[in-house]
């Protein structure tokens, strides 16, 4: 790169990067990096229009797994996550109709954030409103095998200028019974615990109360505990601590950390809390010791170079996988505090950008910086596909995707959803 000249590929020539009129040059080094951007994304989408059939590897395909699972030669665990990978180069696009009981509601807000349910059946969105605030809803996936999604989608009666940074789904009275949201409003934020029948259609008189919410300090991230020895509790990664909250008892625990914590999940064995934070540690706190000075109660420390915006623990709990602000994505063995695989291609500067595993299918997926969305082979670290966005890329139309076998529940579609911008999309499989 040369101070003040720009290189032309197709000309294989320097150009001087002129000042316009007023001072003013129309041609910058992220206008021409956008116009290259752009030009590969229309590329791949023309190539997947074109291209129906791809192969994940040299030499796979259906008939040959059928043959080698025939002979013995492949397990039952080996063959189905193998045709998983060749359905997934198969997922053709198509675009979903967005129902809602109000016509003037529907599809007029850009997505935001998509999270799905443990089972696939219902998925919350958040979505942008103009006056800087977001809207909250829940899509039923029961239509998406009849070409349509029917959704409902209300305006939140509690709180109009809340954007949300964090959201998951909690199971108090039954799974997936409540949300918990992290939110800013000015300063300081507040953490919520909604009822999820709040976005029904169903005896819309009778409509129950919030659980919980209280000001906190800005929100990063927010957990549930599955585990019964910290029954009913959540956890929320604060700037510089970890607030953890029975909601029942109304206990609080405080944990300080020294940085932001912008990713965690609990493990389900035991009442175990792992973290990432800003600093790029990932370490994990025993939520049944009490608070203590200092950072004594800290356990099974990792290091990334940079912020980890994302930690998902295997089935297992074993291993757990981490994506951080430089783009990688590394997989580290707990009990020996090792990286043993690093899954490479993934984009990402200085977004929190989540991963999503499928361990059943034995696939990984992520949304890069770039709004590409790539899907792994957990198993190996074998990039799989990469999928362009529909929409030109910008920052704020960086997709959320919701990947499943069982869409809409235990008798649902396999394939992957996408919402960009007001759009949701259904890469199905063939």
């Amino acid at each position: 790169e040369l101070p003040g000249f720009y290189y032309d590929s197709e000309k294989n020539r320097y150009f001087r990067l002129l000042p316009g009129h007023n001072n003013y040059n129309p041609l910058t080094k992220e206008s021409i990096q956008y116009k290259a951007m752009e030009c590969k994304r229309l590329c791949l989408l023309e190539e997947e229009e074109k291209q129906k059939k791809k192969t994940t590897r040299p030499g796979l395909n259906s008939s040959t797994l059928l043959q080698k699972r025939q002979l013995g030669l492949l397990s039952s665990t080996s063959y189905c996550r193998l045709v998983h990978e060749l359905k997934v180069n198969c997922m053709q696009r198509r675009k979903i109709e967005i129902r809602s009981p109000d016509s003037s509601v529907a599809g007029t807000n850009n997505f935001k954030i998509i999270v799905a349910d443990v089972a696939c059946e219902r998925i919350f969105t958040v979505n942008d409103v103009e006056h800087g605030g977001c809207k909250y809803g829940i899509i039923n996936l029961s239509g998406l095998g009849k070409d349509s999604l029917t959704v409902e989608m209300y305006d939140n009666l509690y709180f109009t200028n809340r954007k949300v940074n964090s959201v998951c789904w909690a199971s108090l009275t039954h799974p997936d019974s409540h949300l918990c949201l992290m939110g800013i409003a000015e300063t300081p934020g507040c953490a919520s615990l909604l009822p999820a029948s709040l976005f029904s259609s169903a005896n819309p008189g009778d409509r129950p109360g919030m659980l919980c919410s209280f000001k906190i300090s800005t929100a990063w991230s927010c957990a549930w505990c599955l585990n019964p020895q910290a029954d009913n509790c959540f956890s929320t990664g604060l700037t510089r601590r970890v607030l953890v909250t029975n909601v029942v008892t109304g206990h609080r625990q405080t944990f300080g950390t020294g940085s932001d914590v912008l990713a965690q999940q609990f493990a389900t064995q035991t009442p175990v809390l792992y973290n990432g934070c800003r600093s790029g540690e990932i370490f994990s706190i025993d939520v049944r010791q009490r608070s203590r000075k200092g950072q004594s109660w800290k356990a099974t420390r990792l290091f990334h170079d940079s912020a980890v915006t994302s930690i998902r623990l295997l089935e297992t709990e074993h291993y757990l996988l981490a994506a951080d602000m430089a783009g990688k994505i590394k997989q580290w063995d707990l009990r020996t505090a090792k990286c043993v695989k690093q899954y490479k291609g993934h984009h990402n500067e200085y977004a929190i950008l989540p991963l999503h595993v499928n361990e059943e299918e034995g696939l990984l997926t992520a949304v890069g910086q770039d709004c590409y969305t790539r899907i792994w082979s957990l198993r190996d670290a074998h990039l799989l596909r990469t999928i362009p966005s529909p929409h030109p890329s910008s920052k704020d139309a960086i997709p959320s995707v919701v990947f499943s076998s069982r869409l809409g529940g235990s008798r649902g579609v396999p394939g992957l959803l996408m919402a960009v911008r007001q759009d949701l999309y259904h890469f199905s499989y063939n």
